[in-house]
């Protein structure tokens, strides 16, 4: 069963949220970029621009924020199950299509 998921299954959820940054940071240094744009897709196929994503609360869940959009009333926050990130995006900001960017924590 390849949706299987169970809770506190995940490893430190703070090293994924670092790495993933650094990534991040990676992608706007390589396109000369304060910020890159971050896009998430869900198991259930929803995608959210985001702002932050968090360790908390553990346990195999991360909290995700996204970005209010124009088009659909995204929630404040997303908390999810790791394991139910299917895909994350990570590009050059493109101000007309994106105009908001990814915020990386303090290195």
């Amino acid at each position: 069963m390849p949706d299987l998921w169970t809770p506190g299954a995940a490893g430190p959820l703070d090293h994924f949220v670092e790495r993933l940054e650094r990534q991040v940071r990676q992608v706007a240094e390589k396109a000369g970029i304060d910020r890159a744009y971050v896009e998430v897709e869900l198991a259930d196929g929803s995608r959210f621009a985001i702002d932050s994503i968090s360790a908390d609360p553990g346990f195999g869940f991360v909290t995700l924020w996204p970005h209010p959009d124009d088009d659909r009333e995204a929630p404040a926050a997303l908390v999810v199950p790791l394991g139910s990130i299917r895909r994350i995006e990570i590009d050059r900001v493109d101000e007309k299509d994106h105009p908001f960017g990814f915020t990386l924590s303090s290195p």
